[in-house]
């Protein structure tokens, strides 16, 4: 990835070159002010000062040339309309041809003013959270609060951008106005559905949206998948992933997510019964259960080394290995093995392609779309986590064929044995393998008055135009402390050749967030895993009741981030958010415990739900976060930030389950308050690191 100096002094607009940020000045200053209080000639308080008045002097300039822009527009605009009126008296269709010729032109310019604020927003973010790195100072917070809310704030033309919003909607009004509507005399105000057609309408629609950082539950969804992707594409890099996208690849990798969901929990509500079936103890199903995650933690590591050289060859290798896991877990009941039941579990975790499933999508979807796909994995993922518990409690049937018995605890292993053989096929016939040929070098070009790269555009402005607190933790992400002209030593820009050098790239607030992940995994583990020997035990549930409860806790995942996506985060900021979700997650484990009395229904479906719904608002929000504070070093290579991120889980859960089986040796009685204790120490330790990560910053 190109050090942001170099980007910047080859993409900023040339006749506006002395209203930039002055990057490479700052990086400079920032490096003499480390020298200076090294040696003792300065002390923090000026260099505080001093910074923050060089900023002020650096956001004055592009914000008054932005005002001085945005005025131009707003000339040009008000004489068109003068035009347009005198159009509407005596109508020429070559004059209006001409007219919205004219505005589409504005619109242009008005594309070059957005890459403008949104190029300088970055280099502000990078400098400082290179000053706060530098310094370990939580300088950004102090800067953007008493800047962003002071009457007087120039800074708020840059947060909010009224008059660019202003200048947008005479635009877009004027277009809609110009188009042929077929006797239609509605107006964009009257109907928002009124298609606007305009392509110049909807690139500014796209960019504005963009900037503002507006949150809807599409991007919050695509967030939750926490596929990361590096900041500013080239053009070359747009076109490639356009030559390599191919829609039924697409839908075969997200089938392959679904498949693997739905595998992993077909064996929730009978795990138990199955366990006992072969002489082992009930609680045997954590083992039983999370031998899948054991393995998992493995494969994900070579599955993501081997979507380095390709995707069709590790996911066919995947459904070959869930096709014998799953056919060892059903031939285990007439072996009358719990050895073969286990061996067959690990075969399953050892075919978990999920790594191959999201570098597919960072790497060969077209960014236009990449956040519809990656809301795609999300959906396809809870849609399988509900359809399995389901599946398996429907599956209430016992016969034998041939001396092989196929009943309630071999058929979910049947099942999902032909469901991946059938796939297979399906894979072979119709994956396409992307090309990976070597990519050629091209120098970009400035964008100028006829062309603007909307790819980058649309991408840079993804990012918020200043991060909070929480972003100025990120790592050095290839922007190193050397002028503008130089190119960075190469190895600061190439990903972790490691999981120890993956871990150094992670600052305190990264950690924090994945022991969270870790934390949510392992409260959903315990209460998912063990939710069959819990109600066979209290409420004599049947394996279809226990089917039924887990189905509908899966079913509350798309709605619940409906809801948070949609509106929580409008309201709310992402730390709100999170601390309260994980006080949430606290309450419900506390309203668990069985201690008085007799364990009612009611208590146990009230606050398994409170902990499930919780814990799915909390991991939303906690992978948003992640996915905008984590190194871009992380976005690419084995070692990225969604395998770290999968391993946390993965890691919860084994745990989780190991703590199920070795409760349960002291019976089934203790099992339930056994579990939770763990679950709510965890909890409450994520709850005061999160805490002081947060205040810390203030």
């Amino acid at each position: 990835m190109v050090a942001f100096g170099k980007k910047l002094k080859e993409r900023q607009i040339q006749e506006w070159r002395g209203y930039y940020i002055n990057y490479k000045l700052m990086k400079k200053k920032v490096k003499q002010y480390a020298h200076q209080i090294e040696i003792g000639s300065l002390d923090r308080r000026h260099v505080l000062k001093d910074f923050s008045r060089m900023l002020d002097i650096q956001i004055e300039t592009i914000v008054l040339f932005l005002l001085e822009q945005q005025g131009l527009l707003a000339s040009r605009i008000a004489k068109l309309g003068e035009q347009q009126d005198s159009l509407q008296e005596q109508p020429d269709i070559s004059k209006l041809s001409d007219l919205r010729e004219a505005y589409r032109e504005v619109g242009r310019d008005l594309l070059k003013l957005l890459f403008f604020v949104e190029m300088n927003a970055i280099g502000l973010r990078k400098i400082l959270k290179k000053f706060d790195k530098r310094f370990g100072y939580r300088f950004t917070d102090y800067y953007v609060r008493t800047r962003a809310n002071h009457p007087y704030s120039q800074l708020q033309q840059v947060f909010k951008h009224v008059g660019l919003g202003a200048v947008v909607g005479a635009i877009s009004r004027n277009l809609a106005d110009l188009q042929d509507r077929q006797g239609s005399y509605l107006s964009i105000y009257d109907e928002a559905a009124l298609p606007l057609q305009d392509s110049v309408i909807v690139s500014i629609k796209a960019a504005v949206d963009r900037l503002t950082h507006s949150t809807n539950f599409l991007d919050f969804l695509a967030r939750h998948a926490f596929i990361m992707q590096d900041e500013l594409p080239t053009p070359t890099e747009d076109y490639e992933d356009d030559q390599r996208y191919h829609f039924m690849s697409l839908l075969l990798n997200l089938a392959n997510t679904f498949l693997y969901m739905v595998n992993t929990y077909i064996i929730v509500p009978t795990a138990d019964d199955y366990s006992l079936s072969l002489g082992a103890a009930a609680t045997v199903c954590g083992i039983v259960i999370g031998a899948m995650a054991v393995a998992q933690i493995f494969s994900s590591v070579y599955f993501s080394a081997w979507s380095n050289k390709s995707y069709f060859k590790p996911l066919i290798f995947s459904s070959i290995v869930l096709v014998v896991g799953n056919t060892l877990y059903a031939l285990a009941y007439n072996m009358n093995s719990i050895a073969v039941l286990l061996i067959g579990r690990l075969f399953c975790g050892l075919g978990s392609a999920r790594a191959v499933n999201r570098r597919y999508i960072s790497d060969c979807v077209p960014l236009k779309i990449r956040m519809q796909a990656s809301a795609g994995f999300v959906s396809a993922s809870a849609l399988g986590m509900a359809c399995g518990p389901a599946l398996g409690g429907l599956l209430q049937i016992d016969f034998t064929i041939h001396g092989i018995t196929f009943n309630q605890n071999t058929l979910p292993g049947w099942i999902m044995a032909v469901a991946w053989l059938v796939y297979l096929v399906w894979l072979w016939i119709a994956f396409k393998e992307p090309s990976r040929e070597t990519e050629e070098q091209h120098t970009p070009q400035a964008p100028n008055d006829d062309q603007i790269d909307d790819g980058a555009l649309e991408d840079g402005l993804a990012q918020p135009l200043l991060l909070g607190s929480e972003k100025t933790q990120e790592d050095e992400d290839g922007d190193q402390e050397c002028d503008g002209s130089e190119e960075p030593p190469e190895e600061s820009r190439q990903p972790a050749a490691s999981i120890a050098s993956a871990y150094r790239l992670l600052t305190p607030s990264v950690k924090v967030q994945l022991l969270i992940y870790f934390m949510l995994k392992y409260v959903m583990e315990i209460l998912l895993s063990e939710s069959s020997v819990i109600t066979t035990y209290y409420f004599s549930w049947s394996t279809s009741t226990v089917a039924v409860f887990l189905a509908c806790l899966g079913l509350t995942v798309l709605p619940v981030n409906i809801a948070v996506g949609s509106y929580f985060s409008n309201m709310f900021e992402d730390r709100q958010m999170l601390l309260a979700s994980e006080i949430l997650v606290c309450v419900g484990i506390l309203l668990s415990f069985h201690v008085i009395g007799n364990y009612t229904v009611p208590q146990y479906v009230c606050s398994g739900l409170i902990v499930f719904v919780s814990a799915e608002v909390l991991e939303g929000v906690n992978l948003s976060l992640l996915s905008r504070v984590m190194s871009s070093r992380l976005s690419r290579g084995t070692y990225n930030g969604g395998l770290l991120s999968t391993e946390a889980g993965t890691i919860a859960r084994v745990i989780a389950d190991a703590t199920i089986t070795v409760a349960g040796f002291l019976g089934e009685s203790r099992l339930l308050n056994l579990t939770l204790i763990p679950s709510l120490l965890i909890c409450i330790s994520s709850i005061i690191l999160t805490c002081r990560t947060y205040n810390s910053l203030y």
